[in-house]
């Protein structure tokens, strides 16, 4: 089995991607903070939620119409939601992973029969689970920063606006450069499981009879179902492709931050671990350093287990003397014959993702 691991730099210049429900020093009721990492007294790392960062990706995949048809529908009961919870019909339930678990109370069947919104769901016999082949580490800031308050009123004027002292109101931002680990197990993407461990029962009787019928390749050694991998190849390869469009993030109206990858590390690897998490790092003053050290013993200690290129994008205008010293590196290494590619983050996965629909995502997906 491979997985295509790696991870992502979001340059956040004057931003508050991510808020908390309290902000740390408030000195106003209604002051708004930034999520953070405190470290010591002095160290304050902010960072993204990991389920923030897959809800922009979700987000931005659900703009590419293709994807969007095959996004599963969610269903609400009392406090309790999920998702259809069909993998082989919906990318997202497949990529993404779920747990559709029905309550048992007459009222929440009852109000399940009810539900005009259901209409089309697919039936369910048992409790079905799937863990994320798709995973992400949360984008944490490179190095320390000091965290900016922001002082500002509603002080609009109108007819309307009554006599009296401005509303006053208060938010935290930052400075940073965010780093988030990636990693996709492509052995599991279109791979359905019906083992009784937790995570791992993806498909309940209803859902094997659906495997059945639409033709999936049974493994019975694994107790599992497998789409063509023509089918499978187009959902990676559109969740890759996704990256380089991301969107979103938090108070984008007076911070707006492009949070589509400043620069992006991959590879393909015959196992789960991430070998390229600390090519990139801080420098004692804070600055963002690529360890062109780390690279190359990472590439020599785990090249028997690299199955691609290195895919490498970085922004133009981003840090360049690093972006010139990492090319300098991975030059070195390419004369031992670790071969790279190396370009704008989004011209590279998109590379990839065609990579993926090709020769060399066939290899990779079996």
């Amino acid at each position: 089995m491979t997985f295509l691991n790696g991870f992502v730099l979001i340059d956040a210049p004057a931003s508050a991607l991510n808020n908390a429900r309290d902000a740390m020093d408030a000195q106003y009721d209604n002051e708004v903070g930034v999520k953070m990492i405190q470290v010591s007294r002095t160290e304050r790392y902010p960072y993204v939620s990991a389920q923030a960062f897959r809800y922009w990706l979700r987000d931005t995949l659900a703009q590419n119409p293709e994807w969007l048809a095959h996004t599963a529908p969610v269903f609400r009961e009392a406090k309790v939601a999920y998702t259809d919870a069909n993998p082989m019909q919906y990318w997202d339930d497949d990529l993404f992973g779920y747990m559709r678990a029905e309550g048992k109370k007459t009222s929440a069947a009852e109000g399940r029969k009810g539900d005009a919104s259901r209409e089309g769901a697919t039936d369910i016999k048992q409790s079905v689970t799937r863990t994320s082949p798709f995973r992400v580490g949360t984008l944490v800031s490179l190095a320390p920063v000091n965290i900016v308050k922001d002082f500002g009123t509603m002080s609009r004027s109108g007819p309307n606006m009554q006599d009296g002292d401005p509303v006053p109101h208060s938010h935290q931002f930052y400075r940073a450069v965010f780093k988030g680990q990636l990693s996709l197990d492509l052995g599991r993407a279109g791979l359905f499981t019906y083992t009784s461990k937790a995570g791992n029962q993806n498909l309940d009787e209803v859902r094997r009879r659906l495997a059945e019928d639409g033709g999936l390749e049974h493994l019975p050694a694994q107790k599992a179902y497998r789409l063509p991998r023509a089918e499978r190849a187009e959902r990676v390869a559109a969740l890759v492709a996704g990256l380089a469009e991301l969107r979103g993030g938090a108070k984008q109206a007076l911070h707006y931050t492009d949070v589509s990858p400043a620069a992006v590390l991959l590879v393909v690897t015959k196992g789960g671990n991430n070998p390229l998490q600390y090519v990139v790092g801080s420098d004692d003053r804070g600055q963002l350093r690529v360890n062109v050290e780390a690279l190359k013993e990472t590439v020599r200690a785990w090249k028997d287990q690299f199955c691609s290129p290195l895919y490498v994008g970085w922004t133009a205008g981003f840090h360049d003397a690093e972006r010139a010293r990492l090319r300098a590196a991975l030059e070195e290494l390419r004369a031992d014959g670790m071969d790279f590619v190396l370009d704008h983050p989004r011209t590279v996965l998109r590379r990839l993702a065609d990579d993926l629909r090709g020769d060399a995502g066939a290899a990779w997906l079996d």
